[in-house]
Order: structure tokens, then C-alpha cells, then sequence
């Protein structure tokens, strides 16, 4: 609107200064008409090539990364200290809050001890491998010895030279050896699929006593929130004395971190065919007035809310006639040292040269960005 309203008035200075100021011609009906005819055309065309060859917006605002920071505990638990106060700078590994520990860390006390008998049961179930060993070892030496005493005395009794008595008393004897043998080896068996009971290599109920180390561990480390990375707290209105944990699903801050802001710019659809990453983007925030800032343009969200359809169990309402979703534009700006603050948030227009239309159209389009820049000096106009 401003580039019009400027090439406007220069069209009207520039008929002013022919038909009154210098009279190079007399004004009539006719002149009138070509005159209006060709104003229109060329505020027309300017504006169509403004539009297309460099897109304007000053629906941008700086985008910043935000964390939720949320306790991860499963009890209610007390706040006992906060670190950090409103709107502080904080740096990766800063202590930010602390819960109390004593339940998570009885709990870690009594994982660590059923994981100190879970290691000692497995060890129990190798002894227990070795006696059954030794134990069918001395059955089978009895099955044996019996077996050799029964084929001595079978062969003895026909011939007179010892007691069927005797014969009787060593096939009991073998065949109680015999069932001692099963019984040796059903027991160990037995012992080897207890110690064989194991996940990835080891015994099964070190494993999970193991687990609950790690768990009653994770949750005792879980009572010091740590800053994520280098940022800086937003609405810190947590106090000691709060109880997090159980039922609370919600956060207790929100930590907008520092790296990778970037500005995001909306822009009518139409506007945007000629517009590819890469292209040069100049910007101007409200919060630098008289100040220009050039990035490049990243990537475009080719997607509104318009474009989804949410599962549910009645058939969408369409409303054609709603006005169209903008696309966003994600501009990465130029390091520049300016840039001390760089809230995010923080509102701005930018504008994207795609390099067509020829030269004049850019001037054109830097000339607007500028005067909206010097503009932001007295806007808004409240005192």
C-alpha cells in the first residue's frame, strides 16, 4: 500500500508539473482520460510485479525453540529449591530445581539389596548344578557296581555257588540305583534350566533386579531438573513448597532455548510462486527501528490448517468461502551484531527478492522496507 500510494503521488506530481506548472501540454477530455488510462495501467503493473517478484509481509515474528519443563516423577513429591529466577540466562548442566529424594532413594536402597540377592540366588542355582552333578555321578557308579553284582550272581545261582537271597537283594539294589539315576538326572536338568533362565546372557532374575536398579536410579536423578541447553527461563512461577508427580501432566516452566532462532513470515498464497530457498530476504523488527537485516529464505511450509481433516465420526463442514490459509516462509537470518536481543516473538515485516522484474522492482520494494523501518520510530503513536 505504501509503494502505491508513493507511485501515485509521483504520477500525479509528474501531470501536475506537465499539464499546470509547465504546460508542455494543455489539459482537455482527452488528455484526461490517456492520462488516468495510463496511470492506472502503470500503478498496475507495479504493483503486480511488486507482489510477485518481491513479496512483502509484515506478518513475521521470531520463532524460538521452547522446552517444557516437566517433572518426571510417578509420586507426588515436594519442591524443596529453585535455582534459577525469572527471565535468568542459564547454561547447559545448570541446576534449575530440586526435589526431595528420600522415597526414590529408599527405593534405589531396596532395588540395590533384591539385586544383591538376585546375584546371589544365581550363584546358588551353579552350586546347585554341581551337586546335582556329583549327585547322579555317585547314582550312576551305583547303578553300575549293582549291575556288575547282578550279572555275577545270575551266573553263580544255577550253578549251586550262592543263594538266590542274594541274587533277589542285588536286583533291588539295581533297580533302586536305577530309579536314583532318574531322579540325578531329572535334577539336573532341572538345576541347568533354572541357571539357563537368562536375557542376553544373563540369569534372568539378576536381570530384572538390574531393571529396577536402573528405574529407582533414573527416578532419583530425576529429582534435579538440569537446563537442557544454554537459554533462559520464561515465567518462572514455580516456588518450594509445590508437589509435582502423581496425576500432574503439566509443566512447571517453559526454558526457550538459544540456538537456532529463526523469523517466520506468512504470506498470501499466490505470492509465493516465484519464491525458492535461497533467495535474499530483507527484514525489519519492530524492536530496531532504522535498522535493515538480510537473511535467506530456508525453506516454505507449503501447509495451513485448512489442508487437514481431523479423524472424528462426522463428515467435515466446508466452508468455501473462508478466507485462505497464509504459507509461512522460514527466513534464517545473517549473523549480525546487532542483533543483542533477539526475543522470541519478537514482530517484523520482511520482504523476498526472487530476482525477477528487473532491477527497479527491488529498489522499489527497499525503498518500502526502509520506509517502514523509519516508521517504526513514531509507531505506535501513543506517548
Amino acid at each position: 500500500m505504501t509503494i502505491a500510494l508513493l507511485i501515485l503521488a509521483a504520477y500525479a506530481l509528474f501531470a501536475w508539473l506537465v499539464f499546470y506548472k509547465f504546460q508542455w501540454l494543455k489539459f482537455n477530455i482527452a488528455w484526461g482520460v490517456v492520462t488516468f488510462w495510463v496511470g492506472f495501467h502503470v500503478l498496475f503493473l507495479l504493483v503486480v510485479f511488486l507482489r510477485f517478484f518481491t513479496p512483502y509481509t509484515i506478518d513475521g515474528h521470531v520463532i524460538r525453540q521452547t522446552i517444557q519443563i516437566a517433572p518426571r516423577l510417578p509420586h507426588p513429591t515436594v519442591l524443596e529449591e529453585v535455582f534459577v529466577a525469572q527471565n535468568q540466562k542459564v547454561k547447559k548442566g545448570d541446576k534449575l530445581y530440586q526435589f526431595e529424594k528420600t522415597l526414590y532413594e529408599a527405593q534405589l536402597l531396596e532395588a540395590q539389596a533384591n539385586l544383591a540377592s538376585a546375584q546371589q540366588n544365581a550363584l546358588i542355582l551353579q552350586e546347585d548344578i554341581e551337586v546335582a552333578r556329583d549327585a547322579l555321578l555317585q547314582a550312576e557308579a551305583n547303578e553300575q557296581y549293582a549291575t556288575e553284582q547282578v550279572k555275577r550272581y545270575t551266573d553263580l545261582v544255577p550253578r549251586g555257588g550262592a543263594k538266590q537271597e542274594t541274587l533277589d537283594k542285588w536286583s533291588a539294589q539295581l533297580a533302586a540305583a536305577e530309579a536314583q539315576v532318574a531322579e540325578g538326572e531329572a535334577n539336573l536338568k532341572k538345576a541347568q534350566l533354572a541357571a539357563d533362565a537368562q536375557y542376553d546372557g544373563v540369569n534372568a532374575q539378576v536381570a530384572a533386579a538390574q531393571a529396577q536398579v536402573d528405574q529407582a536410579q533414573y527416578y532419583v536423578d530425576q529429582t534435579t531438573i538440569y537446563a537442557p541447553e544454554d537459554g533462559v527461563i520464561i515465567s518462572q512461577q514455580a516456588r518450594p513448597g509445590l508437589v509435582v508427580g502423581g496425576f500432574r501432566v503439566g509443566s512447571i516452566a517453559a526454558f526457550v532455548a538459544d540456538a537456532d532462532p529463526y523469523f517466520l513470515a506468512t504470506f498470501y498464497q499466490e505470492h509465493l510462486k516465484f519464491v525458492e530457498p535461497g533467495m535474499p530476504v530483507e527484514v525489519a523488527l519492530d524492536i530496531y527501528p532504522g535498522q535493515i537485516f538480510t537473511g535467506k529464505v530456508n525453506s516454505i511450509w507449503d501447509g495451513t490448517g485448512q489442508g487437514q481433516i481431523i479423524p472424528r465420526g462426522r463428515v467435515p463442514e466446508f466452508i468455501f468461502m473462508s478466507p485462505q490459509g497464509r504459507f509461512a516462509v522460514e527466513i534464517h537470518l545473517d549473523d549480525d551484531p546487532a542483533l543483542k536481543r533477539y526475543p522470541a516473538g519478537a514482530h517484523g515485516a520482511a520482504a523476498i527478492y526472487t530476482g525477477g522484474g528487473g532491477d527497479w522492482v527491488a529498489v522499489l520494494r527497499r525503498v518500502n522496507m526502509r520506509l517502514y523501518t523509519w516508521v517504526n520510530f513514531i509507531v505506535p503513536f501513543d506517548v
